[in-house]
């Protein structure tokens, strides 16, 4: 009955999913910005050349 316990107890595994979910949710977040910071150069290059 104590090993039951002691393996439920047992919180190791989970530190590697908080990890992965992170990960995830920073690579989400860098998709992000990078897509809408890539459409704003691009709309100020767009802007440039049709200036030029």
């Amino acid at each position: 009955m104590k090993t039951l316990v002691s393996l439920l107890r047992d919180d190791s595994g989970a530190t590697m999913v908080e990890y992965g979910i992170m990960v995830a949710l920073i690579a989400a977040v860098c998709i992000v910005l990078v897509m809408t910071l890539g459409q704003n150069v691009s709309n100020a290059f767009n802007s440039v050349n049709t200036q030029l």
